[in-house]
């Protein structure tokens, strides 16, 4: 089944195009450890995924770009054509002349009911293309106004168009110290927007991946092509084919059905993060030396100490007893610090990958009482290493990994809505004060459910 990504604003196109090169460079690398019939079906299965062939023999993209300014589209259309791996439909974009001013408002407000016809129109196009459409991937940010804004109608749209189809949102959520004044503002709407249209959210943190960019590839004048590099990265772990059966013998058609029905339980429960290991510079790997059972002893306490990567982690932090009751932010001094799951995947790429024990992650404490350890948890692997890495463990999680930066954001937003600070700039554009306030009581709901997981 093909996917359908829609890239929108500034950083939606820049990381788009990160992610089709990602993708590229993996299914061109040479992989020796696979047989010649492996490497076809896993490059055949990629390719049905995420491109579509012209008659140039260079697969095109299957995606619609969408920016209100010009600049960014037409450099991301030009560095993909200059790849010679890949490029983007020359007709699969739609760009005005002015932005929308990091105005959430304007965004959803006016540029979206102003063009939806021809975006719409760009992915009914895309969507035709494919023999079987398995679902969108949208690609935006929470801060600004045109990745954000229009980003949230035009999955509504998506939803209201491809009613049974999967979406699912990348969302970047921005740097704490602030990109733009209102970002918080942006963050509420966008989130509360798509938790009502989207079926999941897999959520990326500029300061994490900051960090792991300063951490652990040692890049000294970090920019933003590292950043997003990094995140295609990881998003690439989790998309390229792989077997989500026991000793499969075909790879996954359907990954994003698959992701969401592993993942998303319950409609109150989207929020996914990722984690993936190890992240090193290239010229790093061929010194290194990685064990599956280091691999996963690593990635597990990742994730019950919610660390975002692997340097750094708590190794005190253990799951609760059964029967105890974990001590709440409430009730302690000290913040609540074992993240529990409500479900994880966990995705193995390289060689021996079938030996590799996985019971630690069949553990019932680490998972939310109402939801059987059996349905919980789930793995994908395959034999073909992934971009260099000769073995490498992903983790997509559905946990409390972002209860305390969704807390921030929306006690953030909630001090300068009391204050009344910048509300006109959305109600200029229509969006009123009743809109906000839906906006604070579907992410507290959100909030709350996750915190008495």
């Amino acid at each position: 089944m093909s996917i359908v990504t829609v890239q929108l604003g500034q950083c939606g196109n820049q990381i788009g195009h990160e992610v089709f090169n990602a993708i590229c460079s993996d299914v061109h690398g040479t992989h020796g450890l696979c047989s010649k019939k492996e490497n076809e079906s896993y490059h055949d299965a990629c390719k049905e995924r995420f491109f579509c062939e012209e008659e140039s023999e260079v697969p095109v993209a299957r995606a619609v770009l969408v920016d209100m300014e010009p600049k960014v589209i037409s450099q991301t259309l030009s560095m993909a054509a200059r790849s010679g791996y890949w490029k983007y439909d020359d007709r699969s974009h739609f760009c005005q002349k002015q932005g929308s001013g990091n105005n959430w408002a304007n965004g959803y407000s006016v540029h979206g009911p102003r063009h939806k016809e021809v975006i719409m129109n760009l992915v009914q196009k895309e969507a035709e293309k494919c023999d079987r459409l398995g679902g969108f991937f949208t690609i935006m940010s929470m801060a600004g106004g045109t990745g954000s804004g229009l980003g949230a109608y035009v999955t509504q749209c998506l939803r209201d168009a491809f009613p049974t189809s999967f979406i699912l949102n990348h969302v970047i959520w921005p740097y704490g110290t602030g990109e733009i004044i209102v970002q918080n503002y942006n963050s509420v709407l966008t989130l509360s927007h798509l938790y009502q249209s989207s079926d999941a959210l897999l959520v990326h943190e500029n300061d994490v991946i900051h960090k792991i960019c300063a951490q652990l590839m040692n890049i000294k004048q970090i920019s933003f092509r590292d950043v997003n590099q990094v995140i295609a990265h990881q998003l690439g772990s989790v998309f390229q084919p792989t077997y989500t059966a026991e000793g499969g013998l075909h790879y996954s058609r359907n990954p994003l059905g698959d992701l969401m029905e592993m993942l998303v339980p319950h409609p109150e429960f989207k929020m996914l993060g990722l984690r993936n290991i190890p992240q090193m510079p290239e010229n790093s790997l061929a010194y290194s030396t990685f064990s599956w059972p280091g691999l996963i002893k690593h990635l597990r306490q990742m994730l019950i100490a919610n660390a975002k990567m692997e340097e750094g982690i708590d190794w005190q932090v253990r799951p609760p007893r059964l029967g105890s009751s974990i001590p709440s932010s409430h009730s302690t001094n000290k913040p609540l610090q074992f993240n529990t799951s409500i479900a994880n995947l966990v995705i193995l790429r390289g060689k021996d990958m079938h030996s590799v024990d996985l019971g630690s992650f069949q553990d019932p404490s680490l998972y939310t009482s109402w939801l059987n350890p059996q349905d919980a948890f789930n793995v994908w692997k395959t034999p073909r290493a992934f971009n260099k890495y000769e073995k490498s463990a992903s983790l997509v999680s559905n946990s409390q990994f972002l209860l305390k930066p969704l807390d921030n954001v929306v006690g953030k937003a909630w001090n300068m809505f009391a204050s009344k600070a910048y509300i006109h700039q959305y109600t200029k554009f229509g969006i009123e004060e009743e809109d906000f306030l839906d906006s604070f009581t579907a992410l507290e709901q959100v909030i709350s459910s996750y915190t008495i997981l």
